[in-house]
């Protein structure tokens, strides 16, 4: 009832909860009053939240934090601070382990200030400045609102600045730059680009777009050459928005240094998008020899090589990784830039090089997601072209205990029971660079006493979803079992998706874990069967694996079926409602609509017939079909048509949509998993 009021906030819903309220005296009527008040939160009824927070104050002890510092937030929404003043004061005294305790001192400071008390204020903050939570934005924000409603402008004006400046992506940034106009400071122009600049740097190419523009048209103190800089950057938002052209661009002023590298790195992309590789390549050419060491060249190089890689040229794609890899070693698309290089000259044949760079991947970059890769292929060199069985088995068992669970490691173990036994041949010592396996203790038992996780429960009962893994991990033993505890609850409430995100975000790396060494518990819910005996009968209608099919399900939607994506695709496999509209009519649904495709049983009986025709039409090769499914039929028939892949690892390792190859990937080892962990089904 909890989770239908917040998803809904119906009349009815409403009233259902007020009725378990009344009808569970105690911590449940607690949790139920929360559940209210979390509702009345986002309906904006903030006098009815702080009633309702009260009432669950009344109703248990276990909750009683919760209800006091969100009834607390609910009263200064609602302009009464004062009556926050009681629910915050002592607060880390009366509610002692409570994850709010960082918290409170900010939000009592704020409902002084809401009672224009700025003294007040700095009494509860300025004791805390030299504490971790004194680093805060919005710490620092309260006091630097302190300080001004104190007339303390000089130190108001410190913090709102910094805040500007260090913080440029939090909601206080806009608020200390209103105070800062509002008090008469203004800001150096320096000052306001440095900001734009952080601000592109987050991707945020709207936002910086606006503050380029606003500070070119407020140029006082600027010079001709610093309004040149600010035309070029603006352009450059303008090009990542996707609206500009090459006579702007070509238009743009005439610069040095940095500015000038990216106007011409901005030729290169349009280049790129015109299809123009002449011209594309001698903008490379001269950014090589006039800016060695710009930021855009190593910008310009990872899209150059990318373009190369799509267009299936691997000599170009090689030459544009290789340069990347040695201009900027250190970049954070060396990884992947230096394994693409490797890749490329394996699929030119180019075995020996092929090798080297593979050997120096797995030293250079140990803790890329590229080394599964580089052992599989360095292994298939070794035993196809060197036939240096022993040390490729040496690769392929590397790989198999390290990554137990990777793509990869399933095709060494396939590799090596062809191999069979190999005479011993001392490791390289390339191997010592991999990582050993950490296995993190965790354990299948949950601490029921614990107060974290009886408190984790109550939440979910109150559909405080937002609180559940927080109070978690405030626990000192959480390490052992928190990711256990946060999905189990979700688990238990049917709500499949969250309990597979839960554990996906832990922090646990699975994949490299062997099957046995984690507690059974662990893998159900990080690959549960949700919806099964469907999934098992139209499985079988359409002649497919149940566990492939759970395994799409997974990759695609994670078992919500009430998915629908940026691509309009619905339900648990993702269907256009093109795509269900044609199979519908085949199988005679009649009055089928759009929404028929968030029915679980509709989208497993429409998904299926749906993927048994994609494997149809690639001659049952699932790794075609896959990528099919994925990334559409046209790219794969392309990627085919090239037919020089010696095996199908190979095509698939080819894949130049680095979603589509990892989807691909990702659906073949979790069928893989879905065998292990549940044979027989």
């Amino acid at each position: 009832m909890a989770q239908q009021l917040t998803a809904t906030r119906s009349v009815a819903a409403y009233r259902g909860v007020e009725s378990y309220a009344h009808s569970h005296p105690g911590e449940g009527a607690a949790a139920a009053y929360l559940a209210l008040g979390h509702a009345y939160m986002l309906d904006h009824r903030y006098d009815d939240a702080a009633n309702a927070y009260r009432q669950a104050n009344q109703s248990g002890k276990a909750l009683d934090d919760y209800a006091d510092y969100l009834g607390a937030q609910a009263s200064l929404q609602a302009g009464h601070g004062a009556d926050a003043y009681a629910l915050l004061n002592n607060f880390a005294e009366r509610h002692p382990g409570s994850i709010f305790i960082p918290d409170a001192p900010v939000l009592l400071a704020n409902a002084y200030l809401q009672q224009l008390d700025p003294q007040s204020a700095l009494k509860v903050l300025q004791p805390l400045e030299s504490t971790p939570q004194a680093s805060h934005v919005d710490f620092r924000y309260a006091l630097g609102r302190a300080y001004q409603m104190s007339n303390d402008t000089t130190r108001a004006a410190a913090i709102f600045r910094s805040i500007y400046l260090k913080q440029p992506l939090s909601f206080e940034a806009g608020q200390a730059r209103t105070q800062l106009v509002a008090m008469g400071v203004p800001l150096t122009a320096a000052e306001r680009k440095a900001h734009a600049d952080q601000l592109f740097n987050a991707k945020q190419y709207s936002a910086a777009s606006e503050e380029y523009h606003a500070i070119a048209s407020n140029s006082a103190g600027l010079s001709a050459s610093d309004l040149d800089v600010l035309k070029i950057y603006s352009a450059v938002c303008d090009m990542k928005l996707k609206r500009i052209s090459r006579k702007q661009v070509e238009a743009l002023p005439e610069t040095t240094g940095d500015s000038a590298a990216l106007k011409l790195y901005m030729l290169a992309e349009l280049s790129r998008d015109e299809d123009d590789e002449t011209g594309h390549d001698a903008l490379i050419a001269q950014m090589i020899q006039r800016f060695p060491k710009s930021r855009w060249l190593e910008e310009a190089l990872y899209s150059g090589g990318n373009m190369y890689l799509l267009k299936h040229n691997a000599q170009q794609a090689t030459y544009h990784y290789s340069m990347l890899v040695k201009m900027f070693p250190q970049s954070t698309y060396a990884p992947s830039a230096h394994w693409r290089a490797a890749w490329m000259n394996y699929r030119l044949r180019n075995y020996s090089e092929a090798a080297r760079l593979m050997d120096e991947q797995i030293q250079m970059y140990p803790a890329g997601v590229e080394v599964s890769s580089a052992l599989y292929w360095r292994a298939r060199i070794y035993e196809d072209e060197e036939h240096n069985f022993g040390q490729a088995v040496n690769y392929y068992r590397t790989l198999s205990t390290t990554y137990t669970n990777f793509y990869y490691a399933n095709l060494a173990r396939q590799r090596l029971k062809v191999l069979g036994d190999q005479p011993a041949v001392a490791p390289s010592p390339v191997l010592s660079a991999v990582p050993p396996l950490d296995v993190p203790e965790l354990t299948g038992e949950l601490p029921e006493n614990d107060i974290h996780l009886i408190k984790a429960r109550l939440l979910a009962n109150a559909a405080l979803n937002e609180y559940i893994g927080p109070e978690i991990q405030a626990s000192e033993t959480s390490s052992e079992w928190g990711a256990l505890a946060e999905a189990e609850i979700y688990a238990s409430y049917g709500e499949y998706t969250r309990s597979v995100q839960s554990m996906k975000h832990s922090g646990i790396s699975f994949y490299s874990l062997p099957v046995d060494q984690v507690p059974t518990l662990y893998w159900h819910l990080l690959f549960p069967q949700p919806y099964w005996p469907d999934v098992v009968a139209e499985s079988k209608k359409n002649g497919l694996d149940p566990y492939f099919v759970a395994s799409l399900i997974r990759q695609e939607s994670e078992f919500n079926a009430g998915a629908v994506s940026r691509a309009n695709a619905y339900g648990l496999m993702q269907l256009l409602p093109s795509v269900g509209k044609s199979l519908a009519r085949k199988q005679k649904i009649r009055h089928f609509t759009t929404s028929d495709l968030l029915n679980a049983k509709v989208n497993l009986e429409l998904g299926t017939m749906n993927l048994r025709q994609v494997l149809d039409r690639f001659g049952g090769q699932k790794e075609y079909a896959l990528a099919a499914y994925n990334a559409g039929d046209s790219p794969v028939r392309r990627w085919m048509s090239s037919n020089d892949y010696k095996d199908i690892p190979e095509f698939v390792e080819s894949i130049p949509y680095s979603e589509t190859r990892e989807y691909v990937q990702a659906i073949l080892r979790n069928r893989e998993m879905y065998r292990i962990l549940y044979p027989g089904n």
